[in-house]
């Protein structure tokens, strides 16, 4: 029994999210599945390091399977490359240790989020950035995210109400860099609870916008989702890197 790791880029605009779901084959997991098991001549099920949203992006996901059968790997990116829809991409594929898992073994996640906040147009980048206008105060965004860095109960920054496992988190680093008409937010963090890096987007968008104070932040610790900021839109947030 072969272990196999695939490095996958992705554009996430149509379809379902990552994750798998009865009654539809419109995910990332569900056509890579469907794709690996018609090349290998066998069920194949895939883990992968995350579940990214319907609408959201990946440069570097990371899943592996089990399988039998003995074809070379660069045999079988080659069939990837050509059976898989043009929006999604193998970047790599090898054997790994039988130890290796996509999700178990990863030690920390790096996202990015942009957002573009003028009314001007953004038309060649409109399926990968927010388009949320108005004026931001930067530097209280930056007080707040640094309040945000650390470890914390997340529980207000989880969408999943009955999500029954700790919601404590670390976020190593949270920059918000400017770049012209766009303002990105790099997050990197141990992992993250469902819609957790939208929900913090949202939020420091409140506070750079004057809706709430970037003091105020340290007091969502631990509280109910209500109390933090909005969900940001899909398209802004696009999973970066990996690590193990």
């Amino acid at each position: 029994m072969r272990n196999i790791r695939l490095d996958i880029c992705y554009d996430g605009t149509r379809y379902q999210g990552w994750q798998r779901l009865s009654g539809s084959n419109n995910t990332i997991q569900g056509k890579l599945e469907q794709t690996l098991s018609r090349i290998l001549d066998e069920e194949i099920e895939i883990s992968g390091s995350g579940r990214t949203d319907a609408g959201v992006h990946a440069k570097a996901q990371v899943a592996n399977f089990h399988c039998n059968n003995g074809m070379p790997c660069e045999e079988l990116l080659s069939n990837l490359r050509r059976y898989l829809p043009e929006d999604i991409g193998i970047i790599s594929c090898k054997d790994v240790s039988q130890r290796f898992h996509a999700r178990l073994n990863a030690i920390r996640k790096t996202y990015e989020y942009r957002l573009w906040h003028t009314a001007a147009p953004c038309i060649f980048e409109r399926k990968y950035v927010a388009q949320i206008p108005g004026t931001l105060d930067l530097a209280s965004m930056r007080c707040a995210a640094k309040i945000l860095e650390g470890t914390h109960d997340f529980s207000a920054f989880c969408a999943n109400r009955h999500f029954k496992k700790s919601t404590i988190r670390t976020i190593h680093r949270l920059e918000i860099v400017a770049c012209g008409d766009e303002i990105r937010f790099r997050i990197t963090g141990n992992g993250f609870l469902h819609n957790m890096v939208r929900i913090l987007v949202g939020t420091l968008i409140e506070v750079g916008r004057g809706e709430r104070t970037a003091d105020s932040v340290e007091g969502l610790f631990g509280e109910k989702r209500e109390k933090a900021g909005f969900l940001a839109p899909a398209q802004g947030l696009c999973l970066e890197e990996v690590l193990y």
